[in-house]
């Protein structure tokens, strides 16, 4: 009896030695309109959020910048005048030192100090997983918060000078926010404290994808603790840096919360930086078209800062 009178197909047949024959894959249309429209759609809430929240506060302010609105009523359009009286009166010039010394201690002392203790944190020692965290936590933190805390801990007669008389070191006790270089010092301290966690942790990211063998072929070759880190681990570093020092250039250029709390500015303006002096012209003595040319210079030179930064970092990689 057959196949067919079984009601079996056959399967086709192939020559001898020749691959059977698969089915063909079904022709994919290509997708309509709707379609693609359906895939993102439904990031458009948030964009829209970020679009009226952030673009289009930011371009108001820049707009404002060449106004002489108060905050109140009508304004009037004033072209270049706000930049001119920038540029007369030296409103940055302080500032702007001051926020240079604050912004380059911090870069500087940020990465160091977060790639020492991913080194040291990075392969070996049995509690690196409890000290990580402990070294991140500060990053959480509210900078406002960690703020005040310090300013209690620098008055007068704070933890830091009781300390000190209790150790028999009464001549190192001093007014430390009160004084113009260690008000400045104890800004930096608050930051570097609060920020070194973050940078630790990019750079851990970055030496786990270091290859074991290429640090132990170079321990064969007679490589020591300097040569390896240095022809071997710091080339495989390069991005980290990169990201590292390029978000705590940003953070130091827009340094706001520790000043305010902390020293409010003072002594007579000696730990000003950019954003008090903008946050004081806008807000205190209500010249928000004043301040709003003071905020666009500002976003240029972080923007240029950080644009320079990038690219000095991906010409040495």
């Amino acid at each position: 009896m057959s196949d067919n009178e079984l009601g079996v197909e056959s399967a086709p047949l192939t020559p001898a030695g020749a691959a059977p024959r698969t089915a063909r894959p079904a022709h994919r249309r290509p997708a309509t309109g709707a379609a693609r429209f359906g895939s993102w759609w439904w990031t458009l809430p948030a964009l829209t959020f970020v679009a009226l929240i952030h673009y289009a506060a930011t371009a108001a302010g820049g707009f404002y910048a060449f106004t002489d609105w108060t905050g109140i009523g009508d304004w009037n359009w004033v072209g270049f005048d706000n930049f001119r009286r920038i540029a007369d009166e030296g409103a940055l010039g302080g500032a702007l030192k001051q926020t240079l010394i604050i912004t380059v201690a911090f870069v500087i002392v940020t990465n160091i100090l977060g790639l020492g203790f991913a080194l040291a944190l990075n392969r070996t020692l049995k509690t690196r997983y409890f000290l990580r965290v402990v070294l991140f936590a500060p990053v959480v933190l509210s900078p406002l918060a960690v703020s005040y805390v310090f300013r209690f801990i620098f008055a007068q007669e704070g933890p830091l000078n009781t300390g000190l008389e209790a150790a028999g070191l009464d001549s190192w006790t001093r007014t430390w926010l009160g004084d113009p270089t260690w008000g400045l010092i104890a800004i930096i301290v608050v930051m570097v404290w609060q920020q070194t966690g973050l940078a630790m942790v990019i750079y851990l990211a970055s030496l786990a994808s270091v290859p074991i063998e290429q640090e132990e072929a170079a321990t064969l070759d007679g490589a020591g603790p300097w040569q390896r880190f240095r022809f071997v681990v710091l080339p495989n570093l390069q991005p980290a840096v990169a990201i590292a020092s390029t978000l705590t250039l940003i953070t130091g250029l827009r340094v706001f919360d520790q000043v305010m709390a902390m020293t409010g500015g003072g002594p007579f303006g000696a730990t000003d930086t950019l954003a008090t002096v903008i946050f004081r012209e806008t807000f205190s003595f209500g010249q928000f078209g004043y301040g709003a040319a003071l905020s666009l210079m500002m976003f240029a030179l972080v923007l240029g800062a950080a644009l320079v930064q990038l690219r000095v970092t991906r010409a040495r990689n």
